[in-house]
């Protein structure tokens, strides 16, 4: 006769191996594809170990001028949801190209954002570098929470509580940023290799000059030739103390236009991608930081 117990022991032992079975799919983790190392960073911070993130650019890389590989197409192929910046800071539109070709959702983190208008040779464009404002970086945040809650509903309530943790953050942020840049008297001006830093300056009270437009394919090319004559006359004529180079673009023309002018060279500004893991730069909050205090103790 078979007892009674161990047909019950037998039942929940199954039981409890099936539901362990069922935990953990559910548990694995969806892949989230991210253009820019600074999305990456913004979805980390909501999403936690429900989703493995990563960026198509890595530190230092440049997304105006990025050219895809058959790596990145197997990435965007493989992921769950992809986020981009949008506003074509992914030059040629290369991300949605990429979620096109495999068919997967393309959410753009700028929508709702309210853009800096510039001219584009006649055109008025949208300026792609809105996450430095730390108003419009909110919005960022909120656009990341909603994506990823309609994918995955059961863990909204997470979601939500990571993402209001991060935007109180970024308050702390832009009040730290407020006290240090109070230490520079008169006119701010902010020379820098191209014109990433709109929404910073708009916020924080700057004037900038650059050396090239909002797109970097700019430097370099025949057409940076009368931008450069433009960008050392302004820095003689306002007595610039001092100009920036950027992480991403190679520093040798700053440091050239630095000899031409006497204006010393301050240092590099992260601006289209952050900064390697270890580095000043490693995270959103770390980046700006760093550009904050560059800034302060090369101009105070």
């Amino acid at each position: 006769m078979i007892n009674k117990s161990t047909v019950y022991l037998a039942i929940s032992i199954s039981l409890i191996s099936l539901t362990a079975v069922s935990r953990g799919q559910d548990s694995e983790p969806q892949k989230l594809v991210c253009s820019t190392t600074q999305i990456a960073d913004f979805a980390r911070n909501i999403v936690g170990p429900h989703w493995t993130v990563q960026s198509i650019l890595g530190p230092g890389q440049d997304p105006h001028t990025h050219e895809v590989t058959a790596a990145n197409a197997k990435m965007v192929a493989e992921a769950h949801l992809c986020l981009q910046n949008g506003w074509n800071l992914e030059g040629h539109a290369w991300m949605e190209k990429l979620c096109k070709e495999s068919g997967k959702k393309c959410v753009t983190c700028v929508q709702g954002v309210r853009p800096r208008k510039i001219d584009e040779e006649g055109r008025v464009i949208d300026d792609p570098h809105a996450w430095f404002s730390i108003p419009r970086a909110k919005i960022y945040i909120r656009n990341i929470y909603r994506a990823v809650s309609a994918a995955d509903p059961a863990n909204k309530t997470e979601y939500l509580q990571n993402a209001s943790r991060y935007i109180l953050e970024l308050d702390e942020l832009d009040a730290w940023i407020r006290k240090q840049l109070s230490v520079l008297k008169g006119p701010r001006v902010l020379a820098t290799h191209h014109d990433a830093f709109g929404y910073f300056a708009e916020e924080y009270n700057f004037k900038i000059v650059s050396l090239a437009k909002w797109s970097t394919e700019e430097i370099g090319g025949g057409s940076t030739l009368g931008r450069r004559r433009e960008l050392i006359d302004t820095i003689r004529k306002k007595g610039v103390k001092a100009i920036f180079a950027e992480t991403s673009i190679d520093p040798a023309i700053m440091e050239t236009i630095a000899q031409e002018t006497g204006a010393r060279l301050g240092g590099k500004l992260y601006s289209d991608a952050m900064g390697a893991k270890g580095s000043s730069g490693e995270t959103y909050l770390e980046m700006m930081k760093a550009n904050v205090k560059t800034i302060v103790k090369a101009l105070q």
